[in-house]
């Protein structure tokens, strides 16, 4: 069972599928741009978007792609000027929560 279906499967199983089959399945899987170039992209905008709950799980999915904690730290201080300092800050948090 995939993590979409294990998330938000038995609630809204058409989500859980659109995401396995399209976003994972079809999005991520495209030869554009490698899956460590997806992976900071998304990281970006997870935290530009202050979207923290799928940030946890983009950062760690990140790190299997060949980000470094400092190459994240480094998105996190730049996006600190583009994004917000408070956005910026709990990105640290939860890079902290995803490292340790």
């Amino acid at each position: 069972m995939s993590r979409a279906q294990q998330l938000m499967g038995d609630i809204a199983p058409k989500l859980a599928e659109l995401t396995d089959d399209v976003l994972f399945g079809d999005v991520w899987a495209r030869p554009g741009l490698s899956p460590r170039d997806r992976s900071l992209i998304t990281v970006a905008a997870l935290i530009a978007l202050n979207r923290t709950d799928q940030l946890r799980s983009h950062l760690g999915v990140g790190i299997q792609n060949g980000l470094t904690e400092d190459e994240l730290v480094e998105v996190i201080t730049h996006l600190a000027f583009y994004a917000g300092w408070p956005v910026a800050v709990g990105a640290v948090g939860v890079l902290r929560e995803v490292t340790r």
